[in-house]
């Protein structure tokens, strides 16, 4: 028998998650069946949209998450013993599947990390991808405003206005993000939402106005770049990281007036809108690594019992790039 080590959501959150939220349990699994396979987690992934959808997790289930995993078992020819795949499976160690299980197979990845198929060559790559393009349809020439700009999905979506000729704006929490984001990333402009002086600096490295805005923080920040949008500018809304810890109550100045004088189009999305299009973002996004046009950071995390760590410590912004851990 195989014993699954899992976390369970143990009691529900108050503000930012507590390690005693989340329960590490044993779950001794069956024997498979025909048609099934055993996968082992080699990384896990921990995103802010965890949190935001914690409400809707029932308690005692296992809490939500996507991981690469590798089939140590089988009795299903279609998967074989050392196939890796990705799959929402949460945080376990141990699942069992079957052809209909939650999953999508790790395509070649031209000797790049097996870790990048939970960030640029996954979920956040595609969010980035497909959010920012499909959305904003940046123009060369265009400033482009990032929030969030030091994480998984931000720091993609910069640097792939940097490669469509955008100046890009990047807005993040700490200086030391904003070495990487300016030094290595080169966007153009870095700026700090928590200096007291952040709505002037805005407006200084924005003297043509803002058309394209990719939004991951929600709240005043982002009703302060919207006085900063040129007439007909597009917004994409990819989270709202600033109210995920405090059940959205955080108060911000109202925009309608903005929307409307100013023609805006806002947009929100869920990645998987575009999952037939799926491996056009792997693909893309592995080429222009390859080209060197984009760069990639991870957050590293050792150990399957270190999850709720990282899970906290990446809400509260101590990650660069994306947070992973390694079962």
């Amino acid at each position: 028998m195989v014993k699954a080590r899992k976390f369970v959501y143990h009691s529900p959150f108050d503000g930012l998650p507590k390690e005693t939220d989340l329960k590490l349990v044993e779950e001794e699994l069956p024997p498979l069946r025909d048609g099934e396979f055993l996968t082992k987690a080699v990384f896990l992934s921990v995103d802010p949209y965890m949190r935001s959808r914690a409400p809707g997790v029932d308690l005692g289930a296992t809490y939500i998450g996507s991981q690469v995993a590798k089939v140590i078992e089988s009795k299903n020819p279609e998967h074989p013993v050392g196939e890796h795949l990705v799959g929402r499976f949460g945080w376990r160690t141990h699942t069992i599947c079957d052809s209909n299980s939650d999953f999508w197979l790790v395509p070649d990845l031209e000797g790049l990390p097996l870790s990048y198929s939970l960030g640029v060559l996954g979920m956040p790559g595609n969010t980035a991808y497909f959010g920012f393009l499909e959305i904003c349809q940046p123009k060369p020439g265009q400033t482009v405003v990032v929030t969030g700009a030091g994480g998984a999905v931000g720091s993609i979506v910069g640097q792939i206005a940097r490669i469509k000729g955008c100046t890009v704006i990047a807005i993040a929490g700490s200086e030391e993000k904003g070495k990487w984001l300016i030094g290595d990333l080169k966007f153009d402009h870095f700026l700090n939402y928590k200096d007291v002086d952040f709505e002037t600096k805005l407006e200084g490295v924005t003297p043509n106005g803002v058309d394209c805005y990719f939004d991951n923080v929600g709240g005043e920040i982002a009703s302060i770049v919207l006085t900063r949008m040129n007439e007909f500018g597009r917004i994409s809304v990819c989270g709202a990281v600033s109210g995920y810890n405090n059940d959205f109550s955080i108060k911000a100045s109202p925009i309608q007036y903005l929307m409307i004088r100013k023609q805006l189009k806002m947009e929100g999305f869920n990645v998987y809108r575009w999952q037939e299009r799926w491996f056009e973002g792997i693909s893309q996004n592995m080429k222009w690594i390859q080209e060197g046009k984009l760069q990639y950071r991870e957050t590293l995390t050792e150990g399957f019992h270190n999850m709720v760590k990282a899970f906290i410590a990446m809400l509260e912004g101590r990650n660069v790039g994306k947070a992973v851990v390694k079962a």
